[in-house]
């Protein structure tokens, strides 16, 4: 296991001494962070999709408008826009973009870069491009619906969206807003800087991305220019350490500042340690296992129903994720607009069993399920393989790196999937879109954004309740909407949703400010004091 002096050699920065061996101590302006970040694929925000790239990218790119980390019950606020104006038939907001701001590279932010970052997303139609592309944008239009008149960028919608709906997605990380003459002079094949700002990053925010070694490390620098301040830590290091005992280890011996990936065991173990601190946040991500459509097995009505009944709910949440998940069962988590408070399924085996007969399925059946290298998904993984084997239902397990799972999940190649999902904006929308609407079920529409279709999954009559809910002006009617979807959601989908995370961060005592974003974002460092 590599040391801090080990780690900063390889990030190309001075080389530390600590005067206690047994307890180094990071730099008073450097944070250091152990996280598991094999899941980055990319860095840039037109691709971006993964928790990892998000945090990431939350500190690199400005938006729009942002959340201030310091206070997300606020909701969102201004940033690169400084204020907004919707049109009297609700079907355009134009945006006035603040003077004064720069990019890292020195080029001044304007609303042409505002508008190529934005019609960039929908051209190069990478994962997350869905998020803006709803708005009915497309390759084609995209120009003649994002302007630029001065300092002001107009967007022009396909419907009357709440102006609450669209301020939402536009925080999102495909949001962000990239430098145009920067990203342009490192375009290949019309290929709009994609290449390049995978491994590299053209923003204006906090941190500028100095170097990303995949599934190892992630430095950042922060921006002298910033806006809002120049941040008190010079340079952010985000260590790839998987196992939650290494993490333990180096926060104790003080080479890191923060450790996010602890299991409860060793939760236990440090909390009340002298100088370090546990802070609990609870997150917008959600644990699920889904079960792939493809797989004609996976379409019965009763075995979906079993599915739901053969997981031991109750017995993960009391041991190996204890403290830091919580059952629930619905895709909006809790703090949202809408969610619908109700776990009606528990660990039922004779029920699971029951319905299996009644299904008239031949069993012993074998689903291939894909899990990522994080051993709290392998347990659970695991947990379902003991108690869907006692159905007849072998669960045959392959793990792999964030990016190899996704990779096969995303082109519908698994049977059975165990992951998370996180919200990528702050509105109901954000995961009834993915989890209760599928236009287009086949191959070849490649919605690679939507959950739905990468399980195979034609959720019939929600797909138009979800799109007639973002129209919905009456707020209390559209709560009782996505409730109503959430409801027949549970009884008929694929998906067997069990938990919503607690985030619980160990950190030395003397950090302050940090914020993971809680529900609703990403982590932010900007504030961050020692």
């Amino acid at each position: 296991m590599r040391n801090l002096r080990a780690l900063l050699a390889a990030a190309g920065v001075a080389t530390l001494a600590a005067a206690n061996p047994a307890l180094a101590a990071t730099p008073d302006d450097m944070l250091v962070i152990a996280n598991r970040i094999d899941d980055i694929v990319s860095l840039d925000p037109a691709e971006t999709f993964e928790f990892a790239g998000n945090d990431v990218n939350r500190n690199v790119y400005g938006r729009l408008v942002n959340f201030d980390p310091a206070d997300l019950d606020a909701g969102y606020q201004p940033d690169i826009a400084e204020s907004w104006k919707v049109s009297e038939d609700g079907t355009a907001i134009t945006f006035t973009i603040r003077d004064g701001m720069t990019f890292h590279s020195g080029n001044p932010v304007r609303a042409e870069d505002v508008a190529f970052s934005l019609a960039r997303v929908i051209k190069l139609n990478l994962t997350p491009s869905f998020i803006l592309s709803q708005f009915g944008f497309t390759p084609e239009n995209v120009d003649e619906k994002i302007t630029v008149d001065g300092n002001t960028v107009t967007l022009a919608f396909d419907a009357p969206y709440a102006e609450s709906f669209v301020l939402n997605c536009l925080t999102a990380g495909v949001g962000s807003i990239v430098d145009r003459e920067l990203a342009l002079e490192h375009e290949v094949d019309g290929d709009l800087g994609h290449d390049w700002l995978k491994t590299n990053s053209a923003g204006s925010y906090a941190y500028k991305l100095t170097n990303w070694r995949p599934s190892e490390a992630v430095t950042l620098e922060a921006n002298p220019d910033f806006y809002l301040g120049e941040p008190a830590m010079k340079r952010v290091i985000v260590r790839h350490i998987s196992e939650s005992a290494n993490q333990r280890l180096l926060l104790e011996r003080g080479d890191i500042d923060v450790a996010r990936n602890l299991n409860p065991e060793d939760v236990a173990g440090i909390e009340g340690a002298d100088g370090i601190k546990v802070v609990d946040e609870l997150r917008g991500r959600i644990m699920y296992a889904s079960f792939n459509q493809k797989n004609e097995f996976n379409t019965n009505p009763k075995v979906v129903e079993a599915l739901k009944y053969a997981v031991d709910y109750e017995g993960m949440v009391n041991s190996f994720l204890k403290g830091q998940w919580t059952i629930h069962q619905t895709f909006l988590p809790q703090t949202y607009f809408g969610a619908l408070d109700e776990t009606p399924y528990s660990f039922d085996l004779e029920k699971a069993k029951s319905l299996i007969e009644e299904a008239g399925v031949t069993t012993p059946v074998t689903l291939g399920l894909g899990v990522r290298d994080a051993q709290e998904r392998i347990e659970i993984a695991q947990s379902m393989q003991n108690t869907l084997g006692q159905l007849g239902i072998n669960l045959d397990i392959t793990v792999g790196t964030g990016a190899q799972t996704l990779g096969k999940y995303r082109a519908r190649e698994l049977d059975v999937y165990v992951g998370e999902w996180g919200p990528d904006y702050p509105d109901p929308n954000t995961n009834a879109a993915t989890f209760s609407s599928n236009p287009d079920n086949s191959d070849a529409a490649n919605a690679t954004g939507i959950l739905a279709w990468r399980n195979a999954y034609d959720p019939g009559e929600l797909t138009e309740m979800t799109k007639d809910a973002v129209l919905e002006k009456d707020t209390e009617k559209r709560r009782q909407m996505y409730q109503e979807i959430q409801q027949k959601f549970l009884e008929t989908a694929p998906f067997v949703i069990m938990f919503q995370k607690i985030e619980q961060a160990a950190m030395r005592d003397n950090v302050e400010g940090l914020s993971l974003g809680q529900a609703i974002t990403s982590a932010a460092y900007w504030k961050v004091s020692k």
